[in-house]
C-alpha cells in the first residue's frame, strides 16, 4: 500500500519530485500571484476588485502552467527528444501523479508563497539547485529515490 502513496514516479502518487512541484508552485504562484495582480489594477483601476475572483486567477495560471508541463513531460517520457532523455525520465510517469497529485502540489506551492512571501527567493534558489542537480549531476530522474528510499 506504501508504493502506491510514495515510490517510483511510474506506480506511485509521491516521489522524490513532490519536493520540486511545491518549490515550482512558490516561485510560478509568487509570479502568477504579482502579475494577476498588476494586471487586475490596471484593468479596474478605479473599480474596487474581488479579492476571491484574483486567487482563481492566480490558481487557473498555476494549474495552466502545471499541465503544460505535465503534458510536455508526458512526451519526453515517450522518447520525442531521443533516446537519451528518454532514459533519463525513467518511464511514463503514473497517470495520477501526473494529473492530481504534482498540480496540486504546485497549487499548493502557490498557497505557501501566498501566505509566506519571504520564502519565495529560498525556494526559487532550492528549486533551481535541485534541477542542476538532478539534470546535469545525477544519471536520470529516479536516481535520487532508489538511492534513498531504495525503490
Amino acid at each position: 500500500m506504501i508504493d502506491f502513496i510514495w515510490g517510483l514516479k511510474t506506480t506511485a502518487l509521491f516521489d522524490v519530485w513532490s519536493i520540486e512541484h511545491i518549490l515550482s508552485g512558490v516561485s510560478i504562484g509568487h509570479a502568477a500571484r504579482n502579475h494577476n495582480k498588476k494586471h487586475f489594477s490596471i484593468l479596474h483601476s478605479n473599480i474596487d476588485h474581488n479579492h476571491k475572483t484574483v486567487v482563481r486567477f492566480d490558481i487557473i495560471a498555476v494549474l495552466f502552467i502545471a499541465y503544460l508541463w505535465e503534458t510536455l513531460e508526458h512526451y519526453l517520457e515517450l522518447g520525442i527528444a531521443g533516446a537519451k532523455v528518454e532514459y533519463w525520465f525513467q518511464g511514463v510517469e503514473f497517470f495520477s501523479n501526473r494529473f492530481l497529485t504534482d498540480p496540486l502540489l504546485m497549487v499548493a506551492g502557490y498557497l505557501l508563497a501566498k501566505k509566506f512571501p519571504k520564502y519565495v527567493l529560498p525556494a526559487r534558489i532550492v528549486s533551481i539547485i535541485w534541477l542542476l542537480v538532478h539534470i546535469f549531476i545525477f544519471p536520470d530522474s529516479m536516481y535520487l529515490q532508489r538511492v534513498l528510499f531504495g525503490n
